[in-house]
């Protein structure tokens, strides 16, 4: 196993969290993908496991240009571990819904694991995550779109 700096690891996750803020604002999550090795796994404890850049892709266009993904633009992290010995960095994430026009958030965690395979790509992701919560905060979010005068479905909320 090749090993890593912490800066290095560090640099790399920055990129990470920039490209993710680069997809959100244009939509265009291709450049998410890209972070990928051609031949990376990916486990997402709803969805399953995804192999290779090219499923991982079809997966993340499909996912963020439908509901509920289409109104969870903002994934902001609120802690992050690099673990240079393994190349590996864990991150507490939270998955946050458009503001329902009054400024209330609406958010659920997750924990990610990636594994670091060098040239700011990634060969392993796995989001954990208690499907109940995203559940309850979505029925949250929804709710007050409701009370405000919307429509969930056909939210379009403050820009991404």
């Amino acid at each position: 196993m090749p090993t890593y700096t912490h800066d290095e690891l560090e640099a790399a996750f920055q990129h990470y969290e920039a490209t993710a803020r680069q997809a959100t604002a244009t939509n265009d999550w291709n450049v998410w993908a890209d972070l990928f090795t051609p031949d990376a796994t990916y486990w997402e404890h709803l969805y399953g496991h995804m192999n290779g850049r090219e499923e991982i892709r079809t997966w993340i266009v499909k996912t963020m240009a439908a509901y509920p993904g289409r109104v969870m633009p903002y994934f902001p992290s609120d802690w992050h571990v690099v673990d240079a010995d393994s190349g590996r960095v864990v991150v507490y994430i939270q998955n946050r819904m458009k503001d329902p026009g009054d400024g209330s958030v609406h958010q659920a965690p997750n924990i990610t694991i990636l594994h670091y395979a060098g040239d700011n790509q990634w060969s392993y992701e796995e989001d954990v995550y208690n499907v109940d919560d995203f559940v309850t905060m979505l029925g949250s979010w929804e709710a007050r779109v409701r009370e405000l005068g919307g429509d969930p479905h056909k939210f379009a909320g403050a820009p991404a």
